[in-house]
């Protein structure tokens, strides 16, 4: 499991003393409607609250008296909602997904990743979506639940702050992609000293995120993750390269935590839902997936097939997630959307300017999960 870790700041780092002058007042931001957090056993719409997206960003959450560990499993990052028609934030969705997502068994949330759309938000939402989460987890009975925020940003300096926005907004982990706007320019250390520097000064122990994709083809080898995870501060990583062969380094020379053993603590976690099952065998404590948008139980019953010895099984479902998988990554957050639109009544559209599906491309994209979705709703 992974504790909360704190690091002194770096010798010539003093991120603290920015932060404290960063914020000194509230963030200005106009309301975003009532946030009514569903409860165990509440049928889809949520209970009152008062609480609405102003207060939701001036109000401190409380955190856990003691930090929530990181355990394998499933991790989702969630999803953002808007309202169709003003694109405003639709924080009755974000309560209501976060619940479902905890009712069916996920080991945690994640929240501002790209299936959050935090490029899409300003630095004031994407704190109101982590509080809202926080708030509705609590409000049903999921105090427990840890959650991850994705905290990637182009300079050390706005990466520090994102971590201090997470740990304020109830947030318990930083997931941190690294920069690479500029990176013609960095020297063959500037990407381990960027780490390096937000994992001191962060007030939330990190998880490394390598995700070529996102990142202009930036992809960090095992040898510089291994590296990195003695840094007192780091205590996990994301790859959503897909390569398990690093996987399954990193994981051995980290003694990465397990389903079976708690190892080093450190969490070695998969990028997808599709390639689970191999993360599993080569060592690894779980996934941070975002086909458990869609279907949660599906994602985790891989797991549980697999820890129970139950290979063949194991196998079979994989398949099958790994299919809608495939119709996730063609599809993107456009897709899953549509998807959780169809399928569960919810979901909506993303921010311009990402377009609206067609009623042809919707029909596409439900046909690409319906064997998933058949699955999840007989678990």
């Amino acid at each position: 499991m992974s504790p909360h870790k704190h690091t002194p700041p770096a010798p010539g780092l003093d991120y603290g003393q920015t932060l404290r002058k960063l914020h000194l007042g509230p963030d200005p931001s106009p309301p975003l409607g009532p946030v009514l957090p569903a409860t165990p056993g509440s049928d889809s719409s949520c209970s009152d609250s008062s609480l609405d997206g102003t207060q939701l960003l001036l109000d401190a959450v409380d955190g856990p008296a003691v930090p929530r560990p990181l355990v394998p499993g499933v991790y989702v990052p969630t999803l953002a909602f808007f309202d169709d028609e003003t694109e405003d934030l639709d924080l009755q969705a974000v309560a209501r997904h976060a619940v479902r997502l905890a009712e069916a068994g996920v080991a945690g949330l994640t929240t501002q990743g790209s299936n959050g759309e935090a490029v899409h938000l300003t630095h004031a939402e994407r704190k109101i979506v982590t509080r809202a989460t926080r708030r509705a987890l609590d409000a049903a009975g999921f105090d427990h639940m840890p959650i991850i925020v994705g905290c990637g940003a182009q300079s050390t300096r706005e990466t520090v702050e994102l971590c201090a926005d997470a740990l304020e907004s109830g947030g318990d982990y930083a997931l941190v992609l690294p920069p690479a706007y500029y990176r013609p320019l960095f020297r063959p250390g500037s990407v381990s000293a960027f780490f390096e520097d937000v994992a001191s000064a962060s007030p939330v122990p990190i998880l490394l995120y390598n995700f070529p994709g996102a990142v202009g083809g930036l992809d960090l080898d095992s040898d510089a993750i291994v590296r990195l995870s003695r840094h007192r501060n780091i205590v996990g990583c994301k790859l959503t390269c897909g390569n398990t062969g690093k996987l399954a380094r990193v994981a051995a020379a980290t003694r990465a935590t397990t389903p079976g053993a708690p190892g080093s603590g450190f969490m070695c976690l998969g990028g997808s839902a599709d390639f689970t099952l191999q993360t599993l065998v080569a060592g690894g404590s779980g996934t941070i997936g975002g086909l458990a948008n869609v279907a949660p139980k599906a994602c985790i019953r891989v797991m549980q097939l697999h820890v129970a010895g139950e290979h063949d099984e194991a196998r079979r479902a994989q398949a099958i997630v790994a299919r809608g998988d495939w119709a996730a990554i063609k599809g993107g957050i456009v897709g899953t959307k549509s998807a959780l639109s169809t399928y569960f009544g919810y979901g909506g559209f993303a921010r311009r300017p990402l377009p609206r599906p067609t009623a042809e491309e919707a029909e596409a994209h439900a046909q690409g999960f319906r064997e998933l979705v058949a699955l999840e709703k007989t678990l």
